[in-house]
């Protein structure tokens, strides 16, 4: 019997009550269209959290069918079964009923790929075991149909017992409405009869079931004879006695490694199968096969990845800027409204140049940022990001990494957390931990507004052939963050993580067109994210560093004579003296004064010292940081931070950001962890804070070494 929860689902504004089934796990392989299944399934009603008692990400959505609603959880992709990383095992153990607090699954939506149809039907065999109600969505039909591949879907279904199959393309949505309405009666699926591969490993694993109890499932007995899962096994030995469970390994297996034998009769089933139901035309080779298969080669494949990098950059700062300035006009009327309206006071200055020079300074960076997210989404969508695995696998062994280390290490080009927590699906330790501890050099959105604020203020727009100069800077930022990484590993991985250079396998995914829906609705969640960040770390920070700014006010102001009738250049340069005064004497300006020695060796003023030291619990409040600063300083009559950074002065008049210090803060934000949740994901996957120390401490290192090395040589020239 299955328990019902009432939910409400808002549809066409209005609030309706649907009966909320138990959940249906999604599971499949790698890289079958799973994760865009579900969101066109789920559109905008999923969450995301933690699976209870671990760091795996649980994606969990409603699926709205006829008269009902249906709750989906979206498992990470395995192979099969016997998952060896971490996110294999926990999508193992949720089906399983293995976790705590999580129920287990009523029923089983699984997704096969058309395309590579014998993989999916391993795993599918293996799922039959567990007995739970069952759905195939064959995905990439389109894609089989166009490479002249058919497939018999009653075949299939009669070869799985019955289960009901449903062919469908994701991109399109061919199909999406026949899988709905079978979703609306999953639970009301017959069990899989006994698979065929392997019958008598199944009714042996079902007499001993019935004779141990309920304790046991049939998988779970499955497991313990394979030896793939040590903990039933050794209870299997303990309630049966080692020579009984080693006469049944013995007529199932004979002299055989257990797990071998499963992989040679289940294959041969899956042999079987794919001759009896799927059709492949005559091949003939297309123009775009051709070119597939030329990108696959070392060389080529490598000048596309630098390509395609290099787009990426080029388009971050030209397609950007109207939307920037746009954002810029609009908080500096805005600023200027506010004062000319509450006039000059403790609050206009308040909300003028502590809310909206702190936290817009960083909402301006937003379009660059979805830009650069808009690439990463289509990249991962079409499938190129899993054969960049495959593709850069013979880089990754010079530094004593594998292809597997791949797709993490480029999501740190998002965020250095999820792509942290991305390394479990790498089963060696060692080669997991060099992963987490190169990640963080990857140039992540949270460098980027300080990039973009440093390359526009004093890198020339200029163009150097076709490209722009800006862009080049950044492209040669991102490659400076790579080689660190890759630096970072190879060290690693000669000295205290010196390991066995790993294996690596992996089925190229077919090239495909990305849904716009679900490149909508993650760029959407990943807009969202950041300014949620803006609302709430950033604004706090910039609250934070006004008043330290403001207060405590000077009781007598500076004395600076002028001239009657004096022009408006002479009283601007009045304000600023006062203002300059003021932000001295103020509780920021005496904490930068205090630490100032320890980054003068870099360039930097007590402003900029203030701003960095604020900025490292998280590097993007950093450009907030010196926005509230110099918009309070008032040091330039432009409203623009970039025009205020190049007026600023040391008190002998030179000027504080020339050549070698930029050039040189560049270099320590791409080489310095400035970030504690990184730092705390990275404690969290370790189980421990040596290895986040250590990252820390390195790190820190080398970019206040580069910036100090930068700055002392380019400042003798």
């Amino acid at each position: 019997m299955i328990e019902s929860t009432e939910v409400k689902i808002p549809i066409s504004g209005i609030g309706i009550r649907h009966k909320a089934r138990a959940s249906i796990a999604l599971i499949g392989n790698p890289n079958t269209g799973k994760s865009t299944l579900f969101n066109r399934l789920t559109g905008l009603r999923q969450t995301t959290a933690n699976f209870p008692g671990v760091t795996v990400e649980k994606h969990e959505g409603t699926v709205e069918l006829g008269n009902s609603a249906l709750n989906l959880v979206d498992l990470p992709g395995i192979y099969s079964l016997d998952g060896t990383s971490v996110d294999e095992r926990i999508a193992v153990d949720v089906i399983l009923g293995r976790v705590p607090g999580t129920q287990r699954p009523s029923g089983l939506l699984v997704v096969i790929d058309a395309t590579h149809i014998y993989q999916g039907l391993y795993m599918m065999e293996q799922l039959l075991e567990l007995q739970l109600p069952t759905m195939v969505a064959l995905t990439m039909i389109d894609a089989a149909t166009a490479n002249g591949i058919k497939i018999d879907i009653e075949g299939l279904q009669k070869a799985l017992g019955g289960i009901p199959v449903y062919p469908v393309s994701s991109i399109s949505g061919h199909g999406l409405d026949e899988l709905k309405e079978g979703l609306e009666h999953v639970t009301e699926v017959e069990t899989p009869a006994i698979p065929a591969s392997w019958p008598e490993l199944s009714e042996t694993a079902q007499q001993l079931s019935q004779q141990l109890g309920s304790d046991w499932q049939r998988i779970d007995i499955i497991q313990a004879l394979l030896q793939s899962h040590p903990g039933f096994e050794g209870k299997l030995s303990d309630q049966l006695g080692h020579e009984t469970v080693d006469g049944l390994r013995s007529r199932l297996f004979g002299d055989d490694p257990p797990v071998a034998v499963e992989a040679r009769r289940r294959y041969q089933w899956v042999k079987t199968v794919i001759e009896d139901v799927q059709v492949q035309a005559p091949l003939y080779e297309k123009l775009g096969a051709r070119l597939v298969r030329w990108t696959n080669q070392p060389w080529p494949a490598t000048l596309l990845f630098f390509a395609v990098l290099l787009l990426v950059f080029q388009a971050v700062f030209t397609w950007a800027t109207p939307m920037m300035d746009l954002i810029d006009s609009a908080g500096s009327e805005l600023g200027q409204w506010l004062v000319a309206t509450l006039g000059t006071n403790a609050f206009s200055s308040f909300l003028a140049d502590g809310v909206i020079a702190g936290v817009g300074s960083v909402i301006i960076f937003l379009p660059q940022i979805l830009i650069l997210f808009l690439f990463i989404i289509i990249l991962e969508d079409t499938g190129y990001l899993a054969r960049t695995s495959f593709l850069m696998d013979r880089v990754m062994r010079t530094v004593g990494l594998s292809g597997q280390s791949v797709i993490p290490m480029l999501s740190s080009f998002a965020c250095a957390v999820p792509s942290i927590m991305a390394t479990r699906v790498i089963p060696d330790r060692r080669d997991r931990i060099a992963t987490i501890l190169a990640a963080p050099f990857m140039t992540c959105s949270a460098r980027l507004p300080i990039y973009a604020l440093l390359i526009a203020a004093f890198v020339p727009n200029e163009s150097v052939g076709w490209m722009n100069l800006q862009g080049l800077v950044l492209f040669a930022l991102y490659l400076l963050g790579i080689i660190g990484g890759l630096g970072t590993a190879l060290m690693l991985k000669s000295s205290a993580l010196k390991g066995p250079k790993p294996h690596f396998m992996l089925a190229l995914p077919e090239f495909r067109i990305p849904n716009l829906q679900t490149v909508a609705i993650k760029l959407f969640d990943r807009g969202r994210i950041f300014l949620k960040r803006a609302g709430t770390v950033i604004f706090v920070v910039a609250i934070l560093v006004w008043t330290l700014a403001y207060f405590p006010r000077m009781e007598v102001e500076p004395t600076v004579s002028i001239e009657p009738g004096s022009t408006l250049q002479v009283q601007q340069g009045l304000q600023n003296a006062r203002s300059a005064a003021q932000m001295e004497q103020s509780w920021l300006g005496r904490i930068g004064r205090t630490i100032e020695p320890v980054f003068k060796p870099l360039g930097w003023d007590w402003r900029v010292s203030s701003a960095v030291v604020a900025g490292f619990p998280a590097r993007e409040v950093v450009v907030a940081v010196m926005g509230t600063i110099y918009a309070v300083g008032a040091e330039a009559d432009d409203h623009s931070l970039s025009e205020k950074l190049r007026a600023a002065k040391w008190p002998d008049g030179r000027p504080i950001f020339t050549l070698p210090m930029v050039l040189g803060m560049l270099v320590f934000y791409a080489w310095c962890l400035q970030c504690a949740a990184t730092l705390a994901t990275i404690r969290r996957e370790t189980n421990g804070w040596r290895w986040p120390i250590f990252a820390w401490v390195y790190m820190t290192s080398i970019g206040y070494s580069g910036a100090f090395i930068i700055y002392q040589v380019g400042s003798m020239f």
